[in-house]
């Protein structure tokens, strides 16, 4: 092996150190502006990132609440209860159908049910059981929502109240109506 070069590590460090440049005024100035700049402009990255995901957050949150769980329209249905069933995987809910009026004299389309719903608790569910298939007409109050929800049920129409319709003349097409019986001629109204 050739022994013939520098060893640098057995070496001793020279004596001599380097001369330091004397930083004037001026230039000890403008290198504090620089790093100062250098600092402001993490920081007004950093705050701006910050503000849009805060904002897209927000807005999140918001079209979430719209879409999912703010009603976005509250009405009323009449007509007769078809099924209820219990239903569901993971999340089961009771589930609904049912012939609205407005369908049922509508001659040239078929029966079937036209308005499907959710039932949000079991005393509602027990009350649609009771009124399913008796021929009784039903007003049905809902929530209906732009989006599903799996806790919620499969429809985005929620019912919130079902009662008897008070109007009993309709309340059954498909029973006959009793013939008014005849005055009697004695007897004077």
């Amino acid at each position: 092996m050739d022994d013939n070069f520098d060893d640098y590590f057995t070496e001793e460090a020279p004596d001599e150190q380097p001369v330091q440049h004397q930083e004037t005024e001026q230039e000890r100035e403008e290198r504090e502006i620089k790093e100062a700049t250098i600092e402001r402009r993490g920081y007004t990255v950093k705050l701006t990132l910050a503000l849009i995901i805060v904002a897209m957050a927000l807005f999140l949150g918001w079209w979430m609440w719209q879409h999912y769980f703010k009603p976005y329209r509250v009405s009323q249905e009449k007509g007769w209860i078809m099924n209820v069933s219990y239903e569901g995987t993971l999340f089961k809910t009771y589930e609904g159908g049912m012939i609205s009026e407005g369908y049922i004299e509508d001659t040239l389309v078929a029966m079937h049910t036209d308005f499907q719903f959710s039932i949000p608790t079991d005393s509602l569910a027990r009350k649609a059981i009771r009124l399913q298939g008796n021929g009784q007409r039903v007003v049905v109050t809902y929530n209906e929502y732009k989006g599903k929800v799996l806790w919620r049920g499969d429809s985005r129409h929620v019912i919130t109240k079902i009662e008897p319709d008070s109007d009993l003349v309709k309340s059954n097409p498909y029973k006959q109506q009793q013939p008014a019986q005849p005055d009697e001629p004695g007897k004077k109204k």
